[in-house]
């Protein structure tokens, strides 16, 4: 069986870089860089978490989740502090990764619940307070393996309602998703995608919705669409791009490309390379 999540990272690819390990004391606070997430590591605490008007209590040790930016404070015991690592997230194509875009603003997960975690928390933790060769690269990585982890427990425990971790959750419904991941540029339609699926055309259009929240024939064009412009990004031709994505013509492309982000490729490729 193909591997649901290893696809998405091989096209969308989520990478770490660790900017802070160790003792933070007081007020601390962090405005969200670009279009960079952030992952937070606490290893003793207390302290308290604040973003917009949500300000949570953290005692436990546990992982802090920002997908995508988002100013937010630390407030710890200003003598004793809490020893944390944290790690700045790069999803590539930023806000239009599928995988930045399905999660929730804000994960709060104590350690202990991370299935599976320990081994590669206690190496980090290991690494990352201390000072020895190759210590940044080291923690970079499993930073990256952690929030694999934590990817893998959202798809898997069934604790996303809705949206692509649902999805791939589904043990049906992940068979269609992995069928247009794998091979965006075949020709699908309903049928044969609830064939792949198992399911009646109906219940698989009713199931995917649901889940979803959105159609099959929609969820296929804006994964196209995505990939399209992460190859714009690169400065491949778009006649070439599109019949990697499924679509026999340059205009086609174009259609589908203007429907589902109200630009052309040329318009959206001219603003993404002067951003």
């Amino acid at each position: 069986m193909v591997d649901r999540l290893a696809i998405l990272l091989d096209r969308f690819a989520v990478t770490a870089s660790v900017f802070h390990a160790g003792a933070l004391c007081g007020i601390n606070s962090l405005q969200g860089e670009d279009e960079l997430g952030q992952l937070h590591l606490v290893r003793r605490g207390p302290l308290q978490v604040s973003h917009g008007q949500q300000t949570l209590q953290i005692d436990a040790p546990s992982l802090l989740l920002y997908p995508r930016p988002m100013p937010h404070r630390f407030h710890t015991d200003p003598q004793h502090g809490a020893d944390m690592a944290c790690a700045n997230l790069s999803f590539e194509g930023g806000r239009l990764n599928p995988i930045s875009a399905a999660l929730p603003d804000f994960l709060c997960m104590p350690l202990a619940d991370l299935h599976g975690g320990g081994t590669a928390l206690e190496l980090l933790f290991e690494e990352a307070f201390e000072q020895r060769c190759g210590r940044t690269a080291m923690v970079n990585r499993l930073f990256e393996v952690v929030m694999i982890q934590v990817l893998r427990q959202l798809m898997e425990g069934g604790e996303m309602r809705g949206g692509l971790f649902a999805g791939l959750g589904h043990p049906r419904l992940r068979l269609a998703l992995v069928a247009m991941h794998e091979a965006p540029a075949q020709a699908w339609t309903l049928e044969t995608l609830a064939d792949v699926a198992g399911m009646s055309r109906s219940v698989f259009a009713a199931s995917f919705r649901q889940a979803m929240g959105t159609t099959p024939g929609h969820y296929l064009q804006g994964w196209r669409v995505g990939l399209a412009q992460q190859a714009l990004r690169k400065g491949r031709p778009l006649k070439i791009i599109a019949d990697e994505v499924g679509y026999g013509s340059e205009a086609a492309l174009s259609r589908a490309f203007k429907a589902h982000t109200g630009q052309s490729p040329r318009q959206w490729r001219g603003q993404a390379l002067a951003a």
